[in-house]
């Protein structure tokens, strides 16, 4: 909410939040408590049940099942797409105006997965349509599915705000978030793919085994979401909150957009997005066409995610460390000079394959940094220049992924033709080089931009610390 702008030197008054387990001096440290982090990390779950199957399969759907061409592929990401950019700030607008007895998220938690769970089986289902028709009714069920996530994904990245406020108890509960989507990531990553080819009933992924494995994941994300909202209450809440009215859009977003450490951190989400999307969604393409061998679809995915697993682990320790920032950097970079590797090996070295996956699957982790990241920079904000719209501010967040996921497509689909690539069809040396490059060299450089960027973050844990005293104070004033 803004109340004024402030200097760096002027920042002594303003809005805190408030915990009751923490005094407003910072006198008792906030602990982490596992068993919400845990509950939270089921949120995740659900999200990754939800969107997994739009991430990694819906291109190669839209090509060899659905039988759309890019240009009809370009067209729909895009459009969807626009449509994002005005309605995921609006979604995070309605969820900072919200106010019920569930409290401000909790209760799109509780009640949108069931939409996200109808659209998303409707994105994969096969309609007995042709020429525009067909195009126009895949986009309109890609656009629900979209708006139905922004309705869940919105309200849960901003819930960790509300669930505690020390900078590293949020980062220990992004952490679990990782965790989470480390673990259902594992299990989807090893049974997806089997389960498409046995409910298609064929040693080739079709529309029946699509729609079924799609059915399957939508079912189970719902309680998956319910148990995240019951036990992750918000306990820490703006103390100005009830006495203050939501500032609108267009007083807010301007200071949201002025706040450097927001705007570093959705970048470096975009396109570190971008990069991971366009690898895990050429990866079936790699496998199959490059390797050679669909049956090795499951075990290098299942590498992947059981890295990401442990990597995701690691991040309590990383980011205390090293700083959010320095594990960051560190873990990017790795992963970059991984891919690089990874696309001068021979593809018939599967060891040496499976090892460099690993390591990639490690690094890959670090995307969960970015929410401790974002809730850092939503404190600086507020210190700074008065503003904490959570919902909003994490509406950019959610809208960076969507768009990576859109431009991912639109850049993927276009290289595919453009390298000559034909379905279902034996395909040229040059053809499998170019897939190659997609797989690796295009998201190693993607994420080495990401990794730049990130770069002019600067927000330290000494600044940090600085900033919650100056926000404690304001209160006390």
């Amino acid at each position: 909410m803004v109340n004024h702008a402030m200097t760096d030197a002027e920042a002594t008054e303003g809005s805190v939040v408030s915990s009751a387990k923490v005094t407003s001096n910072n006198e008792k440290k906030e602990k982490t408590n596992w068993l919400t982090g845990g509950f939270y990390a089921m949120g995740e779950v659900g999200c990754q049940l939800s969107w997994y199957m739009i991430n990694t399969y819906l291109t190669i759907f839209y090509t060899d099942i659905v039988g759309l061409s890019a240009s009809a592929i370009s067209l729909i990401f895009v459009i969807a797409r626009v449509w994002d950019a005005i309605n995921d700030p609006m979604m995070g607008a309605v969820c900072d105006k919200t106010k019920t007895r569930f409290g401000k998220f909790r209760p799109y938690v509780m009640f949108s997965p069931i939409f996200l769970a109808i659209f998303n089986i409707l994105t994969f289902t096969v309609f007995p349509l042709q020429g525009v028709m067909k195009v126009v009714v895949c986009m309109l069920c890609y656009i629900g599915a979209g708006m139905a996530y922004t309705a869940l994904c919105i309200p849960y990245q901003g819930l960790v705000n509300l669930i505690a406020r020390d900078s590293q108890v949020r980062m220990d509960y992004a952490s679990c978030r990782g965790i989470g989507s480390g673990a259902i990531s594992m299990i989807l990553s090893a049974v997806a793919m089997p389960l498409i080819l046995y409910f298609g009933h064929s040693e080739a992924p079709n529309a029946t085994g699509y729609f079924c494995t799609t059915v399957l994941f939508s079912v189970l994300l719902i309680p998956a979401c319910l148990l995240c909202a019951w036990k992750c209450k918000e306990i820490a809440v703006p103390m100005k909150e009830e006495n203050v009215k939501p500032t609108p859009i267009k007083e807010a977003l301007p200071l949201i957009v002025k706040n450097k450490n927001i705007m570093i951190t959705v970048f470096s989400t975009f396109s570190g997005a971008m990069g991971c999307m366009a690898r895990m969604s050429m990866l079936t393409y790699y496998v199959i066409y490059v390797v050679g061998n669909p049956m090795m679809i499951a075990p290098i995915f299942t590498t992947m995610t059981v890295c990401q697993l442990l990597g995701n682990l690691t991040l309590p320790w990383g980011t205390k460390t090293f700083s959010k920032k320095g594990y960051m950097l560190l873990t990017t970079f790795i992963q970059v000079a991984a891919l690089v590797l990874l696309f001068l090996v021979p593809v018939n070295n599967m060891a040496f394959i499976l090892g460099v996956s690993a390591v990639i699957g490690l690094t890959m982790a670090n995307g969960n940094i970015a929410p401790g990241m974002m809730c850092d920079s939503i404190e600086y904000g507020d210190w700074k220049y008065g503003v904490r719209e959570v919902g909003l501010t994490f509406s950019l967040v959610s809208f960076s992924v969507k768009l990576a996921t859109a431009v991912t497509g639109v850049v993927t689909v276009s290289l595919l033709a453009a390298i000559g690539y034909v379905p279902n069809a034996e395909q040229t040396e040059a053809v499998k080089v170019g897939i190659n490059a997609l797989v690796n060299l295009f998201p190693a450089a993607v994420i080495a931009i990401s990794g730049i960027s990130v770069l002019f973050y600067d927000l330290t844990p000494k600044k940090m610390k600085q900033i919650y005293a100056d926000l404690d104070a304001r209160k006390n004033k």
